[in-house]
C-alpha cells in the first residue's frame, strides 16, 4: 500500500517537472505582441524619416515642420527602448527595479510618440490642402506658388531649388498624404503601445495580490 502511494507520488512530482514553467509562460504570452508593436514602431519611424528626406531634397526650404524627420527619428527611439524592454530586461512580475525603469520610460515616451503624430498629421494636412491648391510659376532656379494667382498681393510660396513646379503640385503633395497615412498609423500604434503597458501594469499588480491572498494560501 505505502509502495503503491510512493509511486504514485513519484509519479506526479515527474509530470510536474515536465509541465513548463507558468513564469516562462507568462513571458511568452506577454512578449509576443508588444514585440510586434515595437517592431511596427521601427518600420514606421524608418518610413516616416526616409519620406520626410525625400521631400526635403524636392526644395531644400522646406521648414522642418513640412518634413518631420525628426518625428520619425524620435519615433525610432521609442521603439528601441520597446525592443530593450521586451528583449533584453523583461522579467515576470516586474522583479528588476531596472525593467521597472524601461517600462515607465517606454509608456511615457509611448505617450509623447502618440502626441508627436498627432501634430505631424496636423501640419501635413494643412499644407496637403494648401499644395493642393497651388498655382506655380517658374521663376529662374526656384518656383513661385500662391493659392490666388488673381490677387496681386496674395502671399508666395517660393520653393528654391525645384527645376520643375510639377515636382511641388503633384510629388511634393503625395509626400505629405504619405506622411498622414503614416502617423496616422504610428499614432494608433503608439495607442496601443500605451495601452498594453498601463493594461499589464495594473493587471500584473492585482494578480500578485490574488496569489499572495490568504484564500489562495490555504487551498
Amino acid at each position: 500500500m505505502g509502495r503503491g502511494q510512493k509511486g504514485s507520488s513519484g509519479k506526479s512530482e515527474k509530470m510536474k517537472d515536465e509541465s513548463p514553467a507558468p513564469e516562462d509562460y507568462e513571458k511568452g504570452r506577454i512578449c509576443r505582441f508588444p514585440l510586434l508593436v515595437a517592431v511596427l514602431q521601427l518600420l514606421l519611424g524608418v518610413a516616416v524619416t526616409v519620406v520626410a528626406f525625400l521631400m526635403l531634397a524636392i526644395s531644400p526650404s522646406l521648414l522642418a515642420r513640412e518634413t518631420p524627420h525628426w518625428a520619425g527619428i524620435i519615433l525610432c527611439l521609442v521603439s528601441v527602448v520597446g525592443l530593450i524592454l521586451y528583449c533584453v530586461t523583461h522579467r515576470p512580475d516586474e522583479r528588476s527595479s531596472l525593467q521597472f525603469i524601461v517600462k515607465l520610460l517606454y509608456f511615457v515616451l509611448c505617450a509623447v510618440g502618440l502626441v508627436i503624430s498627432v501634430l505631424v498629421m496636423a501640419f501635413a494636412g494643412h499644407h496637403y490642402s494648401q499644395a493642393s491648391g497651388f498655382s506655380c510659376q517658374q521663376a529662374g532656379e526656384d518656383c513661385a506658388c500662391t493659392l490666388q494667382p488673381e490677387d496681386p498681393v496674395a502671399r508666395t510660396f517660393t520653393y528654391e531649388g525645384v527645376t520643375d513646379c510639377e515636382s511641388v503640385t503633384s510629388t511634393l503633395t503625395l509626400y505629405f498624404l504619405l506622411q498622414i497615412l503614416l502617423n496616422l498609423v504610428q499614432a494608433l500604434v503608439c495607442a496601443i503601445a500605451t495601452f498594453i503597458m498601463w493594461k499589464h501594469r495594473y493587471q500584473v499588480f492585482f494578480a500578485g495580490l490574488q496569489i499572495r491572498s490568504p484564500t489562495w494560501q490555504k487551498v
